[in-house]
């Protein structure tokens, strides 16, 4: 399926559903050097990638339970989506995965249960204007796979770590 085409409902959340374990599978095996590696000064480091996704994913959630359970009408959903870049992952990765895989769960769960009125619900972004929760779902679920696509890339760039052995003991200051 091509990001740029119509995604259903069902396309939706399994994208949605599919982000947690993708990116795990992509960076579970990284050491420390590895998240902080910064292949230039215009890109982001793995760890800041991580960081993102999973700072985002309660947000997503609160918004559409808002939305959903709440009733709630207005919503800044790239404010949700896109919280920065900043941030370096702060906690051990495995962790924040974990974390990353239990809040998509939860909102997982929640979008199973929605009938078409639900995902037709109709929310004001103060940035995006009238959007319906499905469009809202759809640009979540664009916006974390191209992250998906970034982590792959960069982990892809990453130098091999060089092993040269043990270090020779220096005689005569040579």
């Amino acid at each position: 399926m091509e990001l740029n085409e119509e995604m259903s409902t069902a396309d939706v959340v399994l994208l949605l559903s599919s982000v947690p374990e993708r990116t795990s599978d992509l960076v579970h095996w990284m050491d420390e050097a590895q998240l902080r590696y910064r292949h230039g000064p215009a890109f982001p480091t793995l760890g800041s990638l991580i960081a993102h996704l999973v700072d985002s994913a309660p947000r997503v959630d609160g918004l559409l339970r808002h939305a959903h359970l709440d009733g709630q009408t207005t919503a800044d959903v790239r404010a949700a989506i896109d919280p920065g870049h900043d941030q370096e992952l702060g906690r051990p990765l495995q962790e924040a995965l974990e974390d990353f895989a239990r809040v998509r769960r939860r909102t997982v769960d929640l979008l199973h249960g929605w009938g078409r009125s639900e995902w037709d619900r109709p929310i004001s972004d103060p940035r995006g204007g009238e959007t319906t929760l499905l469009d809202a779902c759809r640009m979540v679920a664009r916006h974390e796979m191209a992250h998906v696509a970034q982590i792959r890339n960069l982990s892809a760039l990453l130098p091999e770590p060089q092993d040269l052995g043990p270090a020779r003991p220096r005689v005569n200051g040579t």
